[in-house]
């Protein structure tokens, strides 16, 4: 059984308790639907590349986390953002440098790639 002290180590280490949000992207699929398994290999690899570059993963408040399926099997790769649930298409490297600069950093959804939104009860 795992070390549930040295889990919330590690959870700290990625940067857990100072979240602001967390990015999941579609990729790497077993039988991939939404776009060919290269191009959303490429969307994650810029997409962790970019987040090291400007400092946002680790202790820089955005959790990131390769999905391999979310279900929307059309027009991807496929991006959800929460805590606002926000739902993206077409997540290539050039929609996700809007995604990670206005959204993820701004604050402000990418409303031009934007598939829908449904924000999380964050009531405690």
């Amino acid at each position: 059984m795992a070390d549930p002290e040295s889990q919330r180590a590690v959870a700290a280490s990625i940067g857990v308790p100072v979240a602001r949000r967390h990015i999941f992207l579609c990729c790497d699929q077993t039988t991939p639907k939404c776009c060919e398994k290269e191009r959303g290999l490429a969307a994650w690899q810029f997409l962790k590349r970019r987040l090291k570059e400007l400092e946002l993963s680790e202790q820089g408040g955005i959790l990131r986390t390769k999905a391999n399926c979310l279900r929307i099997c059309e027009g991807g790769p496929i991006a959800v953002v929460y805590p606002e649930g926000a739902w993206y298409r077409e997540c290539d490297p050039p929609v996700l440098e809007r995604i990670i600069q206005q959204h993820l950093v701004g604050g402000r959804i990418v409303d031009e790639f934007l598939i829908t939104a449904h924000p999380l009860d964050v009531r405690t």
